[in-house]
């Protein structure tokens, strides 16, 4: 069973081609009893994937006009499945509209009661009728039984069953995002005291409601606005693969900044990506993979819409699946596909709640019969549409889409200044997705994490994290929105309050304060002066509004205590948040002074490092004053080395090691090996001298993997001829020229001007 793997596929059995797949986003499976294989058995799976360029089958874009990047190989699991003779079926696998695997949805839902269905498909594969007993049991969150019920089922040989149950809940743990309360639906096969197969299936029981001009409604009541960021599966130096581990980090690190709701764009996502979701409470939008592209060929609209019957399939139970995307991004469909697509959401969700249908909003037949629209703050205004509006991606201010200048992007190596522009800019983004009525129900940033893309050399800067997932300022901005009285039992919650200023010689005057509490008082040279003034949260606008505090900071007058007075310990700026009256948080900043240590720390976001042989951490070397101050203007490279049970991933040949220091810090992979244990990482920089930073080094431990692995490990050989010689020959291998590059370049601007963001006038 394939979970993804890109591009198109040959699936080679012993050495004899068994199967054939096209599309990197979803799962396959491939029945390996069907080729004589038996338990015990040896044999030899061999897969060959071609990521190269193919329009004729979705998203279709060649990656030289791609936003994002396809990568390639098998990037996320791979399982080796036994089942007995009688078994639950997969859902992909059986290829049936609503049906196939195990079915939870629900009804009636109130806080007093909720209606829970499980449909069970069980199949029975051997060549006897068998007699089975299939149970269905409800559990809450601690393992405690809360419903059970079991059903008797004859199966002809050969035969499929789908058993209907239905239990009720009094009183039921409402899901939401900020209460991300998750049931277990435990399934079991048996026949008399044996147990044949079974499986476990988290559930969230939830009301959504989209109701037009009165807005989003959960479990009962108005939620208000629905913000939070769009994502791609994509990391520095691994691309695509990511191991389950970071797929959750990432997960945190957005709920951390207060997203409460994602767009997976442009491509269904790893399934625990949105088990991650479903657990720290995150709505999703799924999304058929497409990115301005369409071709009239029907097989393509037909792969299009098999894909959306898919992505349904496999994310049906997930409590966080909010909406799907049945279209193409940015793309000029005809009107018979976009009723298609929409009726196949209908088709394999036909129960109450399902999760709703979205595109955009001046896209033919969207604002006739699609259930939400997206579209742009002031369109509720305008009524453009009756029913309600998400603005699929915000926070975008390019001069064009060519040479995509734009103040929401700055990469983090170009310092404080980039990025406090950024963060204000997004700001103000973020603030006209309140300035709206109820019809306009939010929107998700674009994007919160550097990435590559194939279309434009610089990559993609606009994140509130980079590449490695190191915060800029825009993350604490994200993060101040959250609620100061949230208590959250995952995610960082309660009250906060950050300095967005580095008291450097090029600092500017004016200092910057994001924090969730009633005011914030800053103080500098040790309390000498201070302000306070509110954290403004006018209706009408985003939750809390940044406080600018003007002309605090000055270089020559920091300078008079630490030149003249030789007092440098008195530089330096406290902020208060302050809530009710009292101080509920404090941060302090101090300027750095001279480098004189490396310092480690690791990223762990809650999760371990797991020793499968691919999961992987980051690790962070920050140069630092005697003082443990950052460093911000270094500009040393840092080499890395492991010992234990580690390695680095990347070399020099991609800068990963030696790493340049890009504002203070400059952060490395390592990789587990499949053994449990100490890992050691140490750090120095590179050209060492009498006055160099110190070293430093750092130990931590991986956890055993609790899953066996199943394979067969080979170092393989390749070289450039080889590679081109085994490209597909229905890929694109026309060399365009420079003339042809830029025509379709052209058309890529023109589609995103047409598609991107409309600013509230």
């Amino acid at each position: 069973y394939f979970e993804a793997i890109m591009g198109k596929q040959e699936v080679f059995l012993n050495g004899k081609l068994v199967r054939k797949h096209a599309g990197g986003y979803l799962p396959f499976s491939v029945n390996l009893t069907d080729y004589g294989i038996k338990a015990g058995d040896k044999c030899v799976l061999a897969v060959m994937t071609d990521n190269s360029n193919d329009k004729n089958y979705p998203p279709g874009k060649p990656q030289y006009t791609l936003d994002f990047a396809y990568h390639g190989g098998i990037y996320r699991d791979v399982w080796l499945i036994g089942k007995s003779d009688v078994s639950i079926t997969d859902a992909l696998e059986a290829n049936k509209v609503a049906g196939g695997g195990v079915f939870v949805h629900f009804d009636q839902i109130s806080e007093k009661k909720a209606q829970v269905f499980v449909d069970t498909e069980v199949k029975n594969s051997g060549t006897a009728r068998r007699v089975v007993t299939v149970e269905s049991t409800l559990t809450d969150a601690s393992g405690k039984k809360v419903k059970q019920t079991s059903s008797r089922v004859m199966l002809n040989a050969g035969e499929s069953v789908t058993v209907k149950q239905k239990m009720q809940v009094s009183n039921p743990h409402l899901w939401s995002p900020d209460s991300p309360y998750l049931y277990r639906v435990e399934s079991r096969v048996t026949e008399g005291k044996l147990a044949l197969d079974g499986g476990v299936t988290r559930v969230g029981i939830r009301k959504a409601e989209f109701k037009d001009k009165d807005g989003f409604w959960l479990n009962g009541k108005p939620f208000g606005q629905l913000v939070g960021a769009n994502r791609h599966q994509d990391f520095a130096y691994v691309g695509n693969a990511l191991p389950n581990s970071q797929q959750w980090r990432d997960a945190k690190r957005l709920r951390d900044a207060g997203c409460r709701i994602v767009r997976v764009a442009h491509y269904p996502q790893d399934p625990s990506f949105m088990d991650a979701c479903d657990e720290l409470g995150i709505f999703v939008i799924v999304a058929t993979p497409g990115w301005q592209y369409w071709n009239k060929d029907p097989e393509f609209a037909r792969l299009v819409h098999e894909n959306t019957r898919m992505m349904i399939r496999r994310d049906r139970n997930h409590a966080s699946v909010l909406m799907w995307e049945p279209i193409l991004n940015e793309t000029r469909y005809p009107l018979d596909f976009a009723l298609e697509a929409l009726q196949i959401t209908k088709d394999e969700y036909p129960y109450p709640g399902r999760p709703v249908a979205a595109a955009d909003v001046h896209s033919e037949g969207v604002k006739e019969h699609y259930d939400v629209v997206y579209g742009w703050p002031g369109d509720d205004v305008k009524g453009v549409a009756r029913q309600c509006i998400f603005t699929r991606e915000f926070g975008e201010n390019v001069d064009d889409w060519y040479a995509h200048n734009n103040n929401n992007r700055a990469s983090r190596s170009w310092g404080e200044r980039p990025m406090l522009v950024q963060a204000l800019s997004l700001a103000k983004s973020y603030d006209e997705m309140y300035q709206t009525n109820g019809q306009f129900i939010g929107g998700a940033q674009w994007h919160p994490f550097d990435h590559q893309r194939g279309y434009h050399p610089d990559p993609y800067w606009g994140g509130i994290f980079d590449a490695f997932r190191q915060p800029k300022y825009a993350y604490y901005m994200f993060r101040s929105q959250t609620a100061a009285d949230l208590n959250h039992s995952l995610a960082e919650s309660g009250p906060m309050v950050y300095i967005a200023h580095e008291m450097s010689q090029f600092s500017d005057k004016d200092v910057v304060v994001f924090s969730n509490c009633d005011s914030v008082r800053l103080s500098i040279y040790d309390g000498t002066r201070s302000w306070t003034k509110p954290v403004v949260h006018a209706k009408g606008h985003m939750p809390n509004a940044p406080v600018v505090f003007e002309n605090v900071w000055d270089f020559w007058e920091a300078r008079g205590y630490s030149y003249v007075q030789k007092n440098w310990q008195k530089v330096n700026l406290v902020a208060e948040g302050i809530r009710n009256g009292e101080v509920v948080c404090t941060t302090k900043k101090m300027p750095s002074r001279r480098s004189t240590k490396l310092q480690l720390r690791v990223d762990y976001q809650n999760s371990p490092l797991v020793a499968d042989g691919s999961d992987f951490i980051v690790v962070v070397a920050e140069v630092t004053d005697d003082s443990g101050n950052v460093r911000r203007l270094a500009k040393e490279n840092v080499v890395f080395t492991v010992e234990g049970e580690g390695e680095i991933i990347g070399d020099a040949t991609i800068g990963a090691n030696p790493r340049a220091v890009e504002f203070g810090s400059a952060p490395v992979l390592i990789r587990s090996t499949r053994k449990a244990g100490k890992i050691k990482v140490k750090a120095r920089v590179q050209y060492e001298g009498t006055h160099a930073p110190t070293p430093a080094e750092i130990e931590f431990e991986s956890v055993p993997s609790l899953l066996p692995a199943c394979f067969t490990e080979q170092t393989r050989q390749t070289d450039a001829a080889s590679t081109a010689k085994g490209q597909s020959a229905s890929s694109e291998k026309k060399i365009l020229s420079e003339e042809e590059k830029q025509k379709l370049l052209i058309e890529v601007e023109r589609q995103q001007t047409e598609f991107g963001e409309k600013h509230k006038e």
